[in-house]
């Protein structure tokens, strides 16, 4: 018999309150541990260790994070984009899923791999330091996500331990909080679960890539179970003088503690060091013609390294009558150094190119606590799935940035083009300008959402985020202090209309705002404090798809307007003002799963007009098309199996020419890409897989920073993997 409204609402009025009580004391930990745990945390002292279990205890046969995979290209369902277990397609917003399955059978290492078949979605340079993606026209290098925690340090990112990666595109501060501007990518880590799990994988490759990667876990009793993922690759690149070495382990233990409540501990080690390379410049509007292997600046001189460890916790309790609490923490430890030589212009004459330098440092300590509690009720006929929380987060950073200085005193050099990577070391110091920043950034955030079901034909979600953000922000050059708070609402609201079960059609509405900080917590200043976040506005159209169980095909419409852009006062270049800033307008398709029995893809194709809607400055003008942001991407993945030991992969990418930067003066140009793939069962335990990337060879130029800091395209690249289950 269902309990009755009052009592539910007081059992709901009691979850809130320990939830609350929770959160708090979890954040007080957190802060402690935030100013006393190093940069590095020895796995024995921080590995965790099961308690004895009582023998009634019901054994728990799996404990997952988020989301709902299948094996294979398509997902019927996640949490990540409403806090519930819900459909793709009642979920009115675009989510593109990329499976643990297609990661290995494109032989998947970084994000750059990952967002390929991702429509609306490209990935930047980076000044070869980090991650960065433009969601939607839209650039961010913190908009990353673990296990829907924020991880949000400017580092690159592995796999070796992802389930799959869920592509969240929109504006997406009603559960995800500051910033999510154009979309947010989150990423769902292999998890300590009761079945057995014993995997190594070796590959060997093209310029001396090497790879090794172990996944071992399994149930110690029924009521705890383990599991280890490690990995360690060292390779050399096309690109003269560059490499990078890499290694991770992250070991998670699952608890039964009894039949309502399950925990799940994790704790990741990961290191990653290789040569910042920002590529080449660009000469008469286009790329510098010169080898892609060619190196300009100098590559010994220019280091980069991360050092991140992440502690995870989550707690699940069922408190009966379909009300689920959940509190999950992320305590993470990132010590992140770029030093780099770099090209800017070319000369004139195309004999000399100019050469400058500078390195950074950023520590910081993220500490974050989400509590959220879901429930159903019904009014008359109508369902509501309510899903409410709590979050509370600290995060300190220091970032210090020195400029590097070259004979005679000089922040630049002229290099010849003839051998541009033969510019000197420079030696580093301070400039009048460089930073010397501590800042201390607390959120306090709490959301309510309703996603209601009308009937089996119409459905709606609603929802609201109130974040109240503030920064202590210290500037140890000067021993100045500024102090901000931000305290914005981000809303969302969506309807959802189902001719029949298979087929849905939505409208949707999303806010999100960056604060002044900005996306990395470095960018206040006393004149900016006073003026409101950053705002971004998202309408999007769309259609959802199963053609089939196993096939799905996806279509959005959007319009995503950027505004509260400080630019300088037209009338008055002494005062800044608040203007609009860009407006993206597009069209996403997606395609995904099983064609046949035999035959898997993954397929996107993107529209995209990106454009400055009012001038900011003199190189930001109205007009001025984003960015890296290309009119039309195109990609599909095909992978068939011939026979029980045998398949084939083959995949093409198409993307448009794209401006280096809002100047339009120089124009990266459009390209097609194959790849391809050979997969041979040798017998129920090994696999051997050959990945052959650029078929053809293409020349072409991979991403950006600005005019002069252009990626070449890899050239024709093999990789062989053995792939070993015991």
């Amino acid at each position: 018999m269902p309990q009755p409204f009052s009592a539910r609402l007081s059992t709901i009025s009691i979850a809130l309150r320990a939830a609350f009580a929770v959160t708090v004391s979890c954040l007080s930990i957190g802060a402690a541990l935030a100013d006393t745990v190093g940069a590095t945390v020895k796995l024995s002292e921080t590995e965790p260790q099961a308690s004895p279990m009582k023998p009634q205890v019901p054994p728990i046969t799996q404990v997952k994070i988020v989301g709902v995979i299948e094996r294979g290209y398509k997902v019927k369902s996640t949490a990540i984009a409403t806090k519930t277990d819900t459909l793709l397609r009642d979920t009115p917003q675009a989510i593109t899923v990329i499976t643990g399955e297609l990661m290995r059978d494109q032989a998947v290492q970084n994000m750059a791999d990952v967002i390929r078949y991702v429509p609306g979605i490209v990935t930047s340079q980076g000044e070869g330091n980090r991650d960065t993606v433009i969601f939607r026209g839209n650039s961010s290098t913190s908009d990353f996500y673990i296990d829907g925690m924020r991880d949000d340090v400017q580092y690159f990112r592995d796999f070796y331990n992802i389930d799959s990666v869920e592509a969240i595109k929109g504006p997406n501060a009603m559960i995800f909080g500051r910033g999510g501007s154009g979309g947010v990518i989150n990423r769902v880590s292999k998890q300590a679960q009761w079945n057995e799990v014993r995997e190594v994988a070796l590959s060997v490759g093209s310029n001396n890539a090497r790879r090794a990667t172990a996944d071992l876990g399994g149930a110690v009793n029924d009521h705890v179970a383990l599991r280890v993922n490690a990995m360690v690759e060292e390779s050399d690149s096309f690109r003269d003088g560059v490499s990078l070495k890499r290694s991770g382990i992250n070991p998670t233990m699952a608890i039964g503690v009894n039949a309502d409540t399950k925990v799940l501990l994790g704790y990741e080690h990961f290191e990653d060091s290789r040569i910042a390379d920002r590529g080449i410049p660009s000469f008469n509007g286009e790329p510098f013609a010169t080898d892609p292997s060619v190196f300009f600046g100098n590559a010994k001189a220019s280091p980069t390294w991360a050092r991140v460890d992440a502690f995870s916790a989550v707690i699940d309790h069922d408190l009966g009558h379909g009300i689920k609490l959940r509190n999950s923490t992320r305590f993470a430890d990132y010590d992140k150094f770029y030093q780099n030589v770099f090209p800017g212009a070319v000369s004139a004459d195309g004999s000399s190119v100019s050469i400058s330098a500078y390195n950074n440092a950023t520590q910081r300590k993220n500490f974050f606590n989400q509590t959220d509690l879901t429930f159903s009720e019904m009014t008359g006929a109508i369902e509501h799935k309510f899903a409410t929380g709590i979050e509370l987060g600290r995060q300190v950073t220091d970032n210090f940035r020195n400029t590097g200085y070259f004979a005679g005193n000089k922040t630049s050099i002229a290099t010849p083009t003839s051998n541009p990577g033969s510019a000197p070391a420079p030696t580093f110091r301070q400039s009048a300008t460089d930073a010397d920043n501590h800042s201390t950034a607390t959120v306090a955030s709490v959301y309510l959402q309703d996603q209601i079901i009308f009937s089996p034909q119409w459905q709606a979600i609603v929802g609201l985020r109130y974040d109240h953000f503030k920064i202590d922000f210290l500037n140890q050059r000067n021993n100045t202090t500024i102090v901000q708070t931000d305290t914005p609402l981000s809303p969302r609201a969506g309807l959802i209309y189902k001719p029949f079960e298979a087929l849905s059609l939505y409208a949707s509405y999303s806010l999100a705002f960056v604060p002044r900080a900005g996306e990395q917590l470095s960018s206040l200043t006393p004149t900016n404090k006073a003026f409101d976040p950053e705002q971004f506005k998202n309408m999007e159209l769309g259609v959802k798809w199963d053609i089939q169980p196993n096939l799905a095909a996806t279509a959005a419409l959007y319009q995503l307007d950027r505004s509260n852009v400080i630019i300088a006062d037209p009338s008055d270049a002494s005062k800044s003002v608040l203007a609009d800033g860009q407006r993206s307008k597009g069209l996403e398709l997606g395609l995904s799963g099983k064609l046949s029995r035999d035959w898997s893809l993954m397929g996107a194709y993107a529209y995209q007009d990106a454009k400055i809607t009012q001038t900011q400055s003199n190189a930001i003008v109205a007009g001025a098309r984003v960015a890296q942001v290309p009119k039309h991407t195109f990609s599909l993945w095909n992978r068939y199996d011939l026979n029980a030991a045998w398949g084939a992969g083959l995949g093409v990418i198409y993307r448009s020419s794209i401006d280096a930067s809002t100047s339009n003066s120089v124009t990266l140009p459009g390209f097609t890409r194959f790849d391809g793939a050979l997969y041979y069962q040798v017998n129920k335990n090994l696999t051997l897989q050959v990945n052959l990337e650029n078929i053809f060879d293409k020349p072409y130029f991979a991403s950006a920073h600005n005019d002069n800091n252009i990626t070449p395209g890899a050239p024709r690249a093999i990789r062989i993997g053995l792939n070993a289950k015991f």
